[in-house]
């Protein structure tokens, strides 16, 4: 419920109710020394009005944008009725499941989150989600090191997306595992086999796969994971989830399947909100579940026989002896899973394939629209999902800034990333683009490209 505020007159009747004389009081424990009186920082109290006026004028400055840019987390549609329903109170406030039979409702929710991304992915078992797609990436790949015992190697392209590499780097260097780099293909903008198969070596515990990958290109999954296990490796897949209700599950991936399935979970239903929260999904196969981090949620009957939910595995240090524990997460990302688990019941796979497809169709238009104007090429021929890198002959920041003032969010610029592509966009399309949005980003680039 909202804050209320106490009167005075109701303050001092609990004060007095225990016995003390003043709310400072409370805390004579303090050092005198430590404590503040004024905050010379923090501005003059500002009334509900004044706090309207103010919110309204942020808002207004923050502009309208019509957004092409994707790299990780991407503008859908979101129903009305997700966060409509999200935002009750029976979920909005709902804590940490600690007590089984206090949380039946929570828990449900998750358990039935589970069984979607279980089957979407086409893997055995799903957790309760993690904080974002990075960490997930990073937790599997302490998992896959975990399950492999004396293996620390892995196998991370470059096509994977940069704020992946860094957090997955941030978190295991010190903890001595070797991250190695696969190079891609400068034709088709996918992991280069030919260099990939000299990096097997008899320490190497997993392949990290991206799906499609930061280029928007799709990787030769079937291929990629045959070889790894050939080679007696784990396979990691990093998938955009709603590709996958058109493109091959992870599960499906060669003769096998992939081992681990991670992401990011920000496509289904969560509002891109200037980068967070989101929250990370993560998959496997029941061979390697215990060493999965975080929560898993299962499904069991009661002494009369009534069906009920319970945390079944709990693999972090709170609940087990911390030598044991597979990770020191604390959390589940909670409010987002149950937005995403409302996205997936309200679309459908039907709703997501055809979410799915029209991003797909729109890319391929904006593309072709792009690619019409004299100095924008395409840069790789692999096919793409809902991305693609665009060659711009002009100067690309000037570029972006000038597209910005026309109220245009004309990509992600690579140079920073990847020396090689100074002077490329990584565009994105997605289903709310609209033909009119595309004709003026084609009309605006045209020409701005020649006046430079």
């Amino acid at each position: 419920m909202p804050f209320i505020p106490h009167t005075e007159e109701e303050t001092r009747k609990m004060l007095d109710a225990i016995g003390v004389s003043n709310i400072d009081a409370l805390f004579d424990e303090i050092p005198a020394d430590l404590i503040n009186e004024k905050l010379g920082y923090v501005p003059v109290a500002m009334d509900e009005s004044a706090i309207r006026r103010l919110c309204k004028k942020s808002a207004e400055s923050d502009g309208h944008y019509v957004n092409f840019i994707g790299a990780g987390a991407y503008e859908h549609h979101i129903p009305a009725a997700v966060w409509q329903i999200a935002t009750r109170g029976e979920f909005y406030s709902a804590y940490t499941p600690y007590q089984a039979e206090a949380s039946q409702g929570t828990l449900q929710l998750l358990y039935e989150y589970q069984t979607m991304m279980a089957s979407l992915t086409a893997m055995d078992v799903s957790n309760a989600s993690l904080y974002e797609g990075a960490s997930a990436l990073a937790e599997a790949v302490l998992m896959s090191v975990r399950a492999q015992r004396n293996k620390h190697r892995i196998l991370m392209p470059e096509t994977i997306n940069p704020a992946y590499r860094q957090t997955t780097e941030t978190i295991v260097k010190n903890q001595g595992i070797t991250i190695s780099s696969i190079d891609y293909s400068g034709d088709s903008g996918a992991i280069d086999l030919d260099q990939l198969k000299q990096q097997f070596t008899d320490d190497v515990a997993a392949l990290v796969i991206p799906q499609p990958n930061y280029f928007g290109a799709l990787e030769q999954v079937d291929d990629l994971v045959d070889l790894a296990h050939k080679h007696g490796c784990l396979v990691i897949a990093v998938v955009n989830p709603l590709s996958l209700a058109i493109l091959k599950a992870p599960g499906e991936w060669g003769e096998k399947g992939a081992d681990i399935v991670v992401g990011e979970g920000q496509p289904l239903g969560i509002p891109l909100s200037s980068g967070g929260p989101y929250f990370g999904f993560m998959c496997c196969t029941q061979k390697i579940v215990r060493q999965m981090p975080g929560r898993l949620i299962g499904r069991t009957l009661d002494a009369e026989g009534k069906s009920g939910f319970t945390l079944t595995l709990q693999a972090r240090e709170q609940h087990i002896r911390r030598s044991k524990a597979t990770s020191n997460i604390c959390t589940n990302q909670g409010l987002m899973v149950t937005a995403a688990t409302l996205y997936m019941s309200l679309m459908g796979p039907a709703g997501m394939a055809q979410a799915a497809k029209a991003s797909h169709a729109n890319t391929r238009r904006l593309v072709e629209k792009l690619t019409a104007i004299d100095g924008v090429d395409a840069v790789f021929n692999s096919p793409f999902f809902h991305e693609c890198v665009l060659r711009i002959n002009a100067p690309l920041d000037d570029l972006v800034r000038e597209l910005a003032a026309e109220g245009i969010i004309a990509g992600m610029s690579l140079g920073s990333d990847y020396e090689d592509l100074q002077d490329c966009l990584l565009v994105c399309a997605t289903e709310l683009r609209t033909e009119d949005e595309m004709d003026d980003y084609a009309l605006h680039l045209q020409r701005i490209i020649g006046e430079h």
